[in-house]
């Protein structure tokens, strides 16, 4: 009887042992999955914002280079009395003028993306034209910063 008694007492106990290791072999691949889980969340937070800065930075380049190729000598659309550049073979309007100050949008992979492009042509001595292009990842049609937006300044003077 003696013998029975002390089997069941180190049965419950191994039962005991087998409830702990199973509970911490429970926390432990708990850790590891949420630890895994955290770093994708990461890699693809890191993945979106590198498309977005991608998205503003090309933006720019866009309005950089159509203020470029309107400021050619046989078209020369920034000068007094004009009203309007073509860009991507649209016609687009100026907002201001002197310095010049015009508006793309629809730019982007998404069609999302936008620039603010501003032309100053500096008279006397020396001649000097000055090109800031502000890009935005989002923000198209009225392009303004927006929250969670990304935005890119790219300047030529000549």
């Amino acid at each position: 009887m003696q013998k029975r008694a002390k089997q069941k007492e180190k049965e419950k106990e191994e039962k005991g042992f087998v409830l702990l290791f199973v509970a911490l072999l429970s926390a432990v691949i708990l850790a590891v999955g949420l630890e895994g889980a955290d770093i994708a969340y990461r890699e693809i937070n890191f993945s979106t914002s590198a498309r977005a800065a991608n998205e503003a930075f090309f933006a720019a380049d866009t309005g950089i280079e159509c203020a470029l190729y309107n400021d050619r000598s046989d078209i020369d659309s920034f000068k007094a009395g004009s009203t309007e550049v073509k860009c991507l073979n649209i016609l687009i309007p100026f907002q201001t003028t002197n310095p010049w100050t015009f508006t793309l949008s629809g730019l982007g992979e998404s069609g999302n993306s936008c620039a603010n492009v501003t032309v100053e042509k500096i008279s006397g001595p020396p001649k000097q034209t000055i090109i800031i292009s502000k890009g935005y990842s989002t923000g198209s049609p009225s392009c303004t910063s927006v929250a969670n937006n990304v935005e890119r300044e790219l300047m030529v003077n000549y």
